[in-house]
């Protein structure tokens, strides 16, 4: 694995861990009124708004998060998240996400992968909605990271740093934090003198965790299916070899000046002999 992708792994516990920790309130400028309400609906969301079934999740994958291996990529972590989610009897899979842009020059596109669990919600009972039916919880181990900006101005930082680095929500309040983070971004970008990337913009971001065109995959909890395969090549290779017989080895019977030879030799060396 990459340096790179180490230093983001470590990044990502290291946040985690602050995030457990209580931290000093951020000061907003009482005469920005619009960083201030911005502000505070964004630690209303991921804070005092977060549910009972929302805060049993986050713990669970913190609690798997201490014993992450460096060595692991993310996509490797999710997948193991998954399975140690389906373990604790939790209906979760693996999302892989299409997201793409238009430009001048061509069509864009890349991948983006998190993790999904499905609830009743008579589990959640903080939930809105009421009771019966089902509700989808996002989680994402890297959730801070896909909101960063080059030359953030020091109210967009303020909102950054009220963001979990690892996420546990319903797909509404994912809707209202890219709503609200994206539009933030766009008066950043402004404000620095730099041009909305189309990857910045609301409907590319919220493409990364509401896409329509999402495929689920689902991690066995057991190592079943890699026994299956192991078995299913083990079967192919043994008919191969019963279907290939071995060649049959002739002894060149060119005598070599060793000596005289026993008659156990003189008659392996006038016969052929088959290797099986």
């Amino acid at each position: 694995m990459g340096s790179f992708e180490e230093q983001r792994l470590i990044q990502m516990v290291q946040d985690f861990m602050e995030f457990e920790s209580p931290t000093k309130p951020i000061s907003v400028s009482s005469s920005d009124h619009t960083c201030q309400s911005s502000y505070f609906s964004l630690k209303e969301l991921v804070g005092s708004g977060v549910s009972d079934a929302e805060n049993v999740v986050l713990e669970l994958v913190l609690k798997y998060m201490k014993n992450v291996r460096f060595e692991k990529k993310i996509t490797s972590i999710n997948k193991w998240i998954v399975m140690k989610l389906r373990v604790d009897g939790y209906d979760a899979s693996l999302c892989k996400t299409k997201t793409s842009w238009i430009t001048k020059e061509s069509f864009q596109g890349g991948d983006y992968e998190y993790i999904d669990i499905m609830l009743r919600r008579d589990i959640d009972k903080d939930s809105n909605g009421g009771g019966g039916g089902s509700m989808r919880l996002i989680v994402d181990i890297d959730f801070k990271s896909q909101f960063e900006l080059a030359r953030p101005t020091k109210t967009y930082k303020n909102l950054l740093m009220s963001l979990p680095s690892i996420f546990v929500g319903s797909e509404e309040k994912v809707l209202k934090i890219v709503s609200l983070l994206c539009s933030a971004a766009k008066e950043s970008l402004k404000e620095s003198g730099l041009h909305i990337p189309p990857w910045r913009k609301t409907t590319y971001m919220q493409s990364k965790w509401l896409s329509q065109h999402c495929q689920k995959e689902q991690i066995s909890t057991t190592t079943t299916t890699t026994t299956t395969t192991k078995v299913s090549t083990s079967s192919v290779v043994t008919s191969l070899c019963n279907k290939w017989p071995p060649p049959i080895v002739k002894i060149n019977p060119k005598r070599r000046d060793w000596g005289s030879g026993s008659a156990l030799t003189s008659q392996i060396s006038n016969k052929s002999i088959n290797c099986c």
